[in-house]
């Protein structure tokens, strides 16, 4: 068409699309979840994978998180594109171009011969993986009657609270048994099915397209001061952080960028991420509890197994199973907080799920190096609840009040603000858990030497044994590094329950209206 106006959709919105049935519909839910649990899958199978790959590439276990930061902000940045991309090239061909790319950044992931090969491959992939899950959602709900979207909603929500089970076990049992490139190499199969099988379903129910302006100015904002950002965060330790003119900058840029971003995206028509939510109650707090949450809990699910593994001398599969129980309470308790929330104030909710994660983080910072399997796996299981209470309720505060034309908004920034907490939350957990090493490290060698009594004696009774001088002294260095990295990994838990306790007061600063609409639980990836 020539003229300068948005094309009107090919289908009136009063004659929506006919409900799927018999076979197409359980191939078009079966696709959909295949390629939803795909994407969450990716986000942990590679948390038990970190030792593995760092050691593999030559890098620190902490530089190794790269990996999962890097997919997380390249992530966190494309969703608010999700809404812009779908109306341009329609939802079917947009979801299954997602998944082609997905499944060939994947394998550039396993075909990665250095550790800057993979964290560009994991940005693309990051990046590719954004409209996935929104899209999955929406394709879902168009193949059920409005009568079913709430049994469809708890179906996909139960893949993306299987995936975080599968992946830590899935994860360290290929680290083990074959290579870690197989943890994306696994991703070909069950990508090329789901990409197939949904063109196969879906392609003649692509949604209406429209040549609509998007705010090139603000996309370049974004990924300036969220690169910066998150580039630093990452460096900030190898580089002696603002001892070092490059951090320097990239702080500089992040700030400045930030500060043009938020000007240009409140005075922009077509702003990439719409601001102006901010100025709502129920939005900005939270948006905000949910962001800090979600962050808290991530870096400990990144810490936890790096502590098993480069610590306590776990196998990748053990650390897998222990991280794994996480989401056996989440998959049990989700279709109930489901149902329950439009009968009881999400406040309430909300808050019980941040006093069990208080509980969970407390009991984490009471472990010790001797600390055996079973005592590791209660918090993790509890952990479970907490995260059925978590995401379901906060976002029914988020999206309480907001007009129906506002909430693919709300919902996508409140996506992107959770989803870049987790990552930004990974780097500072991983930053704080080696100085607070370091700290412990130091404290404790005051007490080593010649000059020290209860030193001499612990090498004189390993020399006893038979163990040369210089190996007694090996051997209670050894002692003392994991006793640091010990207590700086429980520093971290406790510094995290006190944060949590923290969140329940701003979440009662909200004022939600009770809502019958379905939720989803679709936050836990």
């Amino acid at each position: 068409m020539s003229s300068p106006k948005p094309a009107p959709p090919p289908r009136p919105p009063s004659q929506p699309l006919p409900p799927l049935t018999g076979g197409k519909l359980v191939m078009g839910t079966v696709a959909l979840s295949l390629a939803v649990f795909m994407n969450v899958l990716d986000s942990s199978i590679a948390n038990v994978s970190i030792p593995a790959i760092s050691g593999d590439l030559g890098v620190s276990p902490q530089q190794g998180t790269w990996v999962i930061t890097s997919f997380a902000v390249a992530n966190a940045i494309s969703v608010p594109l999700t809404g812009w991309l779908t109306q341009r090239f329609g939802q079917v061909r947009l979801f299954v171009t997602s998944i082609i790319l997905f499944v060939l950044s994947s394998i550039l992931c396993g075909l990665a011969p250095s550790m800057e090969v993979l964290i560009a491959a994991r940005v693309l992939q990051g990046a590719v993986a954004g409209p996935m899950i929104p899209l999955s959602q929406s394709l879902l709900l168009s193949s059920y009657t409005p009568s079913k979207s709430g049994m469809a909603l708890a179906f996909w929500g139960m893949t993306t609270l299987v995936a975080p089970v599968m992946g830590p076990l899935l994860g360290g049992w290929i680290s083990d048994n074959y290579t870690w490139p197989w943890i994306f190499y696994i991703n070909i199969p069950v990508g090329v099915f789901a990409a197939w099988a949904t063109w196969s379903i879906y392609h003649k129910r692509e949604s209406s397209t429209y040549k609509l302006p998007i705010d090139k100015v603000g996309l370049a904002l974004l990924v300036v001061w969220v690169g910066s950002l998150q580039i630093m965060l990452d460096k900030g330790k190898e580089l002696d952080w603002f001892n070092s003119s490059t951090i320097v900058i990239l702080g500089a840029v992040a700030l400045v960028a930030f500060i043009y971003f938020i000007i240009w995206e409140l005075g922009d028509d077509h702003p990439v991420v719409d601001l102006r939510l901010f100025k709502g109650r129920n939005f900005s707090g939270g948006v905000i509890a949910i962001s800090v949450g979600y962050g808290l809990m991530f870096g400990g699910l990144v810490i936890l197994p790096l502590w098993l593994q480069t610590t306590l001398g776990y196998t990748a599969t053990l650390a897998g199973e222990v991280m794994a129980p996480v989401g056996i309470f989440a998959i049990i308790l989700s279709p109930f907080i489901g149902k329950l929330l439009p009968k009881i104030d999400a406040r309430w909710v909300a808050s019980t799920a941040f006093f069990i994660f208080a509980i969970v983080f407390y009991l984490r910072s009471q472990f010790t190096e001797n600390v055996d399997t079973f005592t590791l796996m209660i918090p993790t299981i509890i952990q479970g609840a907490a995260m059925a209470m978590f995401f379901i309720p906060l976002t029914s505060i988020i999206l309480s009040g907001q007009p129906p034309d506002k909430i693919p908004s709300a919902a996508g920034l409140s996506n992107f603000v959770r989803i870049m907490f987790g990552g930004m939350g990974t780097s500072i957990t991983s930053t704080l858990w080696d100085r607070r090493t370091s700290l412990h490290h130091s404290q404790l060698t005051e007490f080593t030497g010649p000059h020290s009594p209860a030193f001499n004696e612990a090498v004189h009774n390993l020399m006893a044994q038979g163990m040369p001088e210089p190996a007694a002294w090996a051997t209670i260095d050894r002692l003392i590094s994991v006793k640091a990295a010990t207590q700086g990994a429980t520093d971290i838990f406790w510094i995290s329950a006190v944060l949590f306790l923290m969140l329940i007061a701003l979440v009662w600063l909200t004022k939600p209206q009770r809502s019958s609409l379905p939720v989803d639980a679709g936050g836990a990836h």
